[in-house]
């Protein structure tokens, strides 16, 4: 770690975070429990050790849970709006720390500085944006049909939220829905990736000190790490009603189903196989930018990547030419480099993942227009640097049917109209971002229409990756049907409840039924 750390300020960045050799994973707020169990985190930008963090043993578990459940009694009765002070405060404190919780995300993870600080910045955000949320967490009223009666909707805090994160946004995911939950009244459990579990540690430090700045009980925010089998112990807990989990389909099958076995509530944001569509009136230029940056940022390791590119057979040269020639100026290096474009992949079994893809491929009729390969040499001494690749497919290909998490891009050729294009779009298993560019007002309307994209995310003359808060954030089919980070995707952490006033001195029955006593 030490040229890496020396050069780009990162051990000055885990000093400001509160991050040691070795860490305690397990918190109840200020209160930190160690275990003999560790969780070594190396990074795949230099292959050198970051730090150790310590595993949740099942006794520590209990304890977490316990608090948390004890903090929920107290929190459910602060008025939300000064939920959303604390809110506010931790926001601002995210500033403060904006630069090297960014670079802890980029050394941990991999993505670029430029992205991690655009993670910290969607932490901001999603706070600003639960602030205003707090002082409109509205019910409904409506009239009955009994005199004398009121109806109405109002909502309550749900209690535990279980948050369970993957490597890719190891802060941003998280912060996510724990800024809703703690504005709606809930406390949270938060296992992050056993990948990147500083980043988990490093917030977690941050809202302590707001909870223990204004005399909060500890609880409010909880931190736990470890493997799967560290998740099971929130998935399986019938005192967790909610579990937002973020991963892979696989992961959301398993999670999905246990936790509705006993009846609880799930937010599942899984896999994405996202697509753009390229009619004979698209921009090149636009959508030359929108495919490149979809398609190598985060070394492909979004859910919401482009790994599809379907293109219209007029247009078709003309798009990959352009497409392959922006491929040759991509530069692969060191992500806290911001002269290089591509980071490393998060280790070497996603490595492993994306050569047998490549394969695949190949081997399924594809034809490689942009060799990959894994580079190796100076700089490249973690074996998790791979040169992103471009492959002709078709799309009833197998590996083009599955998610690859890493910047292998698929171009399939369309004839006829946009809605051939939109089937091809629509036809694999995942549903979660989508794009097409036109400046065909027709193609646009009918690609957001009721039978265009069946995707959660829709775009039109801008790429798939990347997501503003404020706007609900999700997808359909395998990719749980989940809703974070905008619009009212509050509502998935409380419970609602209709209440009806009697303010006569009779009790008329509904539907007018008669029982006279």
């Amino acid at each position: 770690m030490l040229k890496t750390a020396t050069a780009f300020g990162i051990e000055d960045a885990l000093d400001q975070l509160g991050i040691k050799k070795t860490n305690n994973g397990t918190s109840t707020g200020s209160e930190w429990f160690s275990s003999k169990e560790e969780i070594a985190s190396y990074s795949p930008v230099d292959g050198q050790l970051i730090a150790k963090v310590n595993v949740t043993t099942k006794d520590d578990y209990e304890k977490v849970i316990t608090t948390a459940r004890k903090a929920f009694m107290s929190w459910r009765l602060t008025p939300a709006p000064q939920r959303g002070e604390i809110v506010r405060q931790f926001g601002d404190e995210l500033r403060r720390l904006k630069e090297p919780l960014g670079k802890l995300v980029s050394y941990e993870m991999g993505k670029s500085y430029q992205e991690g600080l655009g993670e910290v910045q969607e932490m901001i955000d999603i706070c600003d944006f639960a602030v205003g949320l707090s002082r409109q967490l509205h019910g409904l009223t409506m009239h009955s049909e009994r005199p004398g009666h009121r109806m109405y909707e109002q909502y309550h805090p749900l209690g535990v939220v279980g948050i369970i994160s993957a490597f890719n946004f190891p802060v941003a995911v998280w912060a996510w829905n724990t800024a809703l939950a703690w504005i709606s009244g809930d406390v949270c459990i938060w296992k992050p990736s056993e990948k990147v579990p500083l980043c988990g540690v490093a917030c977690q430090h941050i809202a302590a000190r707001i909870f223990k700045m204004n005399n909060l009980p500890e609880g409010i925010s909880c931190l736990i790490n470890g493997d799967y089998k560290v998740g099971e112990m929130m998935t399986t807990d019938k005192r967790v009603p909610l579990i937002s989990a973020t991963g892979s389909t696989r992961m959301g099958k398993v999670v999905g189903r246990t936790v509705a076995e006993r009846l609880g509530k799930s937010l599942l944001e899984l896999g994405g196989n996202n697509a753009i569509i390229v009619t004979p009136d698209a921009d090149i230029k636009m959508t030359v930018i929108g495919a490149v940056f979809g398609a190598v940022g985060t070394a492909g390791q979004r859910c919401t990547s482009t790994r599809r590119l379907i293109i219209h057979e007029s247009i078709y040269d003309k798009v990959k030419d352009a497409v392959t020639a922006a491929y040759k100026q991509l530069r692969i290096g060191n992500p806290l480099d911001q002269h290089n474009h591509v980071g490393p992949l998060i280790d070497t079994d996603a490595v492993k993942m994306y050569q047998e893809a490549l394969e695949r491929v190949v081997k399924e009729g594809g034809k490689i227009l942009v060799e990959g390969g894994v580079l190796s040499g100076e700089g490249y001494e973690s074996g998790c640097y791979v040169k992103p690749a471009i492959a002709e497919a078709k799309n009833e290909f197998e590996i083009v049917q599955h998610e690859t998490f890493a910047p292998v891009l698929y171009l399939i050729k369309y004839s006829g109209d946009v809605y051939n294009a939109i089937t091809l779009q629509n036809g694999v298993n995942q549903g979660l971002s989508s794009a097409i560019m036109t400046n065909n007002l027709r193609e646009a309307e009918a690609f957001l229409s009721q039978v265009g994209s069946d995707c959660g995310i829709a775009n039109v003359n801008i790429g798939t990756s990347g997501a503003e808060i404020g706007g609900a954030f999700g997808g359909e089919k395998e990719t749980g049907g989940g809703r974070e980070s905008g619009s009212d995707a509050w509502k998935v952490y409380m419970r609602r409840q209709t209440n009806t006033i009697n303010y006569t001195t009779e009790l008329p029955l509904a539907q007018g039924i008669k029982f006279d006593l």
